[in-house]
């Protein structure tokens, strides 16, 4: 099977599929995290938000835009975001302990 090139090619699909989950849990996580029922649980749910962003973080390094480099300046800006909000979250989790 041939792999189209540029930024619809079926390793990028699942790299943007990868993107949403783990962005997405990084949401929840911290919902979750704010309605924890002990210090430790809250602790843990944040370690977990902590985890989805660098994960997030990953996958946005992943994602080929060689045929698009107009989304250049998007995907650094998201990759940003992704470290800031793990920067964020381990302070958190250090003030928490």
């Amino acid at each position: 099977m041939l792999l189209q090139k540029g930024t619809h090619n079926i390793i990028n699909i699942q790299d943007i599929k990868q993107v949403v989950r783990s962005s997405g849990s990084v949401s929840a996580n911290y919902i979750e995290a704010n309605e924890a029922l002990s210090k430790a649980d809250f602790i843990y749910r944040l370690k977990v938000c902590r985890k989805e962003a660098k994960e997030t973080k990953l996958w946005l390094n992943l994602i080929d835009i060689e045929d698009k480099k107009d989304l250049e300046p998007t995907k650094l800006l998201l990759v940003s975001e992704a470290n800031q909000l793990m920067l964020i979250f381990n302070a958190i989790i250090k003030k928490s302990q």
